[in-house]
């Protein structure tokens, strides 16, 4: 016999037959942020929200009379009042240069600087557009957005999302964010309402697609948005699925267009940088492009002081704590990690030193990694644990440092990684901590922005093992003898800076280089003349520690590869690292 409990209806503590502790469930919070409704502390537009906000009533006073001189002026007066209230004055040059040919309805390329301001640069005439649009009575229908903004990152589409709120405040326009780590229901009701523009990412955007909920056949405006990133995270043949699911970003002859300028839909092409890969995927995406190209000779950004510090690979979290300790002022510091378990045990040194720390990374739930970077940006904690996930998705006012406690493998994301102060403009620091082991990482990301970094030996850390494997002693790192531009002897030859290649020697009798062959006999020094060592000289004598005790042995099934790696000296197999 099944047995029941029954409710007495004069007993508070039970509730349906059971105790009341089992109905007592908590408040349902999407993300981990206040109530569905969005309430204080609210992180407006991302995907766990459905409910739209009110749009307020236009202010009064005309807008900037500043912005009649400037780009901003061509754009929708509800536009224009929103741009004020964001505290924008002037463009950046992307905007600047990208705006009027958007607003012409041409397809675009860009390639600009992190930190440049390229998310206004695509957002404002698109959202121009779908006003022109709502005005003729083409507003978005269900499921059928007329503006997809596709992100490699979930932080990277929230922080697009909330440049759409804060530019469409007077407009009402409607939009959805779409990714993945959260429940998919609110992103659903958001797409049902009719959402104008859509912001998301590559996954959740497929399975909203495969369930029937969201259709692309209506798109008029498509943004790829930060294109080399989503080529590095392996997304390139689901972007080659969506971009087929598009209207065609032409017409055929005699067909009639209901886009723009007489296409379908308007494509546009962003990345930080522009690879022979990055290059192709643009032909598919594009039709009749303007390419607009931002400072590409200056990588880095100007305004950041950069800094790098020798430190053993132990005392890295102790330099770490020294510093945070040490500059009070530093309100809001990022950290970025290699590794996640990285990540972690940075945050936990940090709090068990009292010092107000979270950490961000892909073992994170999104509701951790939303609230972690809400109370980043609220001030509430000082500093942010995070790894190369978060180099492109943190756009945080006022971000008075950047620590790369392991230098990057991929030389574009120390760019990325900087690029998170100095934001807008402003200026910022940005301090490497390098270990013995991470002296190629160093140089080949001074290869990379064509600078040498500051070195920085105050601090009690400094470690002169480091200092003297990586052959600076503060005076820079010597020219490699490959790279364009590098020391030359006086025949005109490349040679290595300190190195007395091909000089007359001292006290041997053997002689220098001449024009008719290399020399015979002599002694045989680090480097000398008439010596064969590991770089090729003459004949006869004893070996050094470049050339070795006795002749290597190679097997003949890596002669051919020997040969190949061997070093050179004398112009042959040059790399060509780009130097002018």
């Amino acid at each position: 016999m099944k047995r029941e409990f029954r409710k007495n209806p004069g007993d508070k503590d039970f509730r349906g037959g059971k105790p009341a502790f089992f109905n007592k469930h908590k408040k349902r919070r999407h993300g981990g942020h206040g109530g569905h409704g969005g309430g204080p502390g609210r992180h407006f537009g991302l995907a766990e929200k459905d409910d739209a906000a009110k749009t307020p009533p236009l202010p009064k006073d005309p807008p900037p009379a500043v912005f009649e001189a400037n780009v901003f002026g061509t754009l929708d007066k509800r536009l224009q009042y929103a741009i004020a209230d964001a505290g924008y004055v002037t463009p950046t040059p992307i905007q600047e240069k990208a705006i009027p040919f958007l607003l012409e309805g041409r397809d675009l390329i860009g390639c600009a600087q992190t930190g440049t301001g390229k998310t206004a640069a695509f957002m404002l005439p698109i959202l121009n557009r779908l006003l022109a649009n709502a005005e003729a009575g083409n507003g978005g229908t269900a499921g059928h957005p007329r503006a997809l903004v596709l992100s490699p990152t979930r932080e990277l589409a929230a922080q697009t999302a909330e440049n759409v709120a804060k530019f469409s405040k007077y407009s009402g326009l409607k939009f959805a964010v779409v990714f993945g780590g959260v429940s998919q229901f609110p992103q659903v009701k958001a797409l049902q309402k009719g959402a104008d523009t859509v912001i998301a990412t590559p996954g959740r955007l497929m399975d909203l697609m495969s369930q029937g909920v969201l259709f692309l056949d209506k798109v008029e405006m498509f943004v790829l948005d930060e294109a080399d990133r989503m080529l590095d995270m392996g997304f390139l043949p689901d972007i080659q699925r969506i971009i087929s699911q598009l209207p065609p970003n032409r017409v055929a002859e005699g067909a009639t267009a209901n886009g723009f300028n007489g296409k379908l839909r308007q494509s546009l092409f962003f990345s930080a940088t522009l690879s022979p890969e990055i290059q192709r995927l643009a032909g598919e995406l594009v039709y009749d492009p303007v390419q607009v190209t931002i400072n590409p000779e200056a990588p880095t950004v100007d305004k950041i002081s950069q800094k790098c510090m020798l430190v053993d690979k132990g005392a890295k979290d102790s330099l770490l704590i020294h510093l945070l300790k040490e500059h009070e002022e530093w309100f809001r510091v990022i950290v970025f990690a290699r590794t996640r378990h990285g990540a972690d045990r940075i945050e936990r040194k940090l709090r068990q030193e009292e010092i107000s720390a979270a950490a961000i990374h892909s073992d994170k739930t999104q509701a951790q990694r939303t609230r972690a970077l809400q109370s980043f940006k609220a001030g509430k904690t000082r500093v942010l644990v995070a790894t190369d996930i978060a180099s492109r998705g943190i756009d945080v006012p006022d971000i008075d440092l950047v620590v790369n406690m392991e230098l990057p493998v991929e030389t574009e994301s120390y760019v990325h990684r900087i690029g998170r102060t100095a934001r807008a403009g402003e200026s910022g620091l940005a301090i490497s901590f390098v270990a013995p082991e991470e002296r190629n990482l160093l140089k080949a990301v001074e290869r990379f922005i064509r600078k040498t970094i500051e070195l920085d030996r105050d601090q009690p850390y400094h470690s002169e093992a480091a200092e003297q494997r990586l052959g600076r002693q503060g005076q820079g790192l010597p020219q490699a003898p490959w790279v364009r531009g590098g020391a030359r002897n006086k025949n005109g030859n490349m040679r290595h800076p300190g190195a007395h290649f091909w000089g007359k020697s001292k006290g041997g009798h053997g002689g220098g280089r001449p024009k008719g062959g290399p020399g015979k006999g002599g002694p045989r020094d680090g480097f000398g003349s008439g010596h064969r060592d590991g770089f090729g000289g003459g004949k006869g004598g004893h070996r050094d520690e470049f050339g070795g005790g006795k002749k290597k042995f190679v097997h003949p099934a890596n002669a051919k590869k020997h040969k190949r790696d061997r070093a050179s000296f004398k112009g042959r197999r040059q790399p060509d690292f780009g130097q002018n």
